[in-house]
């Protein structure tokens, strides 16, 4: 399935599948795959960084993937309306130090006509965690099984 078979306006079934293409996609961790998610003119805010367009969505992508290693993401619909999703979202990774991470994010999407998204914002903090404080351990990258249940209720 593609992006642009899931067009507004949507139905929860809709904007779940549109959440979970979305995770999908992020954990492979290819920017040229994940910018065909967005409009070719997407805007972007990501916690301070502002940038627009697909060019510099592969470009972003690259830096945060060469920087934020063996990443894996759990996204989850917080809410929806005819052509915006809101998400939150977590996500692990570790440094070239081996320390690890564990980011935790809300994402506002807004879609165009054709199912794509032409504006995406970000706000993301980030935690030190031990690596035996992960809760995101199957293969990376590759999407999340099935049986992983998720997101917990609360942050910590």
């Amino acid at each position: 399935m593609k992006p642009t078979d899931l067009k507004p306006p949507f139905d929860l079934s809709v904007a779940t599948q549109k959440v979970q293409m979305a995770e999908n996609a992020w954990n492979t961790r290819d920017p040229e795959k994940v910018s065909m998610a967005y409009t070719i003119d997407s805007v972007w805010r990501n916690r301070s960084d502002h940038f627009q367009g697909r060019d510099a969505i592969v470009k972003f992508l690259t830096q945060k993937w060469e920087k934020e290693l063996e990443y894996r993401l759990v996204k989850e619909l917080w809410a929806f309306s005819e052509n915006r999703i809101a998400v939150r979202f977590q996500y692990e990774w570790h440094d070239h130090n081996q320390q690890w991470h564990r980011s935790y994010g809300n994402e506002l999407w807004e879609f165009s006509d054709e199912g794509l998204m032409r504006r995406r914002e970000a706000s993301i903090n980030d935690m030190h965690i031990d690596a035996d404080k992960r809760r995101f351990l199957w293969a990376a990258p590759g999407h999340r099984p099935s049986e992983h249940s998720g997101l917990p209720p609360t942050p910590e």
